[in-house]
């Protein structure tokens, strides 16, 4: 069963106000880990996008666009693969992100446990979270859900063992909410409008 199903049908229900309400020190609900996912990532702020083919990526990412009016707008984009991978779309890539009010980007993995994106030195170079666009659209597939910080990080020291990545972080606070406005982790961080094309690959 696909995470379309567990979201609007099918699976398992958990009620909306369990999950949502629930304070943080409280111990984990036994939902899925791509359920979690969701629930915290809109917490955050960030807005989610399903699609079960690469066909609906690319149709939501031209909805993106014109929703946005970034028509004459260049994407950020420091990976060439996304780049040649959108090719196609009518988008103009730059690799100067002053040039650029959009960041486009893979990432390492999605952390369900707090909502966040798990990013890198594949994905961010040298950056910091503050040079990058406002604007973000990160584009992952459902293998990369994982459960906590850890076992991203893990995953991460397993993946590149003989060369493990710099910069790593995560991202977490995007448009501004009742949860995470009120949340002094959040001083000083730097926020971003985050979309997350997610293809399902499992």
């Amino acid at each position: 069963m696909g995470l379309f199903d567990k979201l609007f049908g099918g699976g398992k229900k958990v009620s909306k106000e369990t999950t949502e309400t629930r304070g943080v020190h409280m111990p984990d609900l036994n939902i899925p880990v791509d359920e979690k996912f969701t629930i915290n990532f809109k917490k955050n702020g960030g807005k989610f996008l399903y699609c079960d083919s690469f066909g609906e990526v690319s149709s939501t990412l031209k909805q993106i666009v014109e929703e946005n009016g970034w028509e004459d707008y260049p994407f950020f984009a420091m990976d060439s693969r996304l780049s040649e991978k959108f090719s196609k779309e009518n988008i103009n890539f730059t690799d100067k992100a002053k040039k650029s009010e959009i960041f486009l980007t893979t990432c390492e993995h999605l952390i369900a446990q707090n909502g966040s994106i798990l990013v890198c030195s594949n994905q961010l170079h040298e950056k910091k979270l503050h040079d990058l666009p406002y604007n973000l659209i990160v584009y992952a597939t459902t293998s990369q859900l994982v459960e906590s910080i850890g076992e991203g990080l893990k995953s991460i020291k397993k993946k590149y063992k003989n060369s493990i990545p710099a910069n790593i972080t995560t991202i977490k606070h995007f448009q501004a909410t009742a949860e995470n406005d009120k949340d002094f982790m959040s001083y000083g961080s730097s926020s971003k409008n985050l979309y997350l094309l997610l293809l399902e690959d499992l």
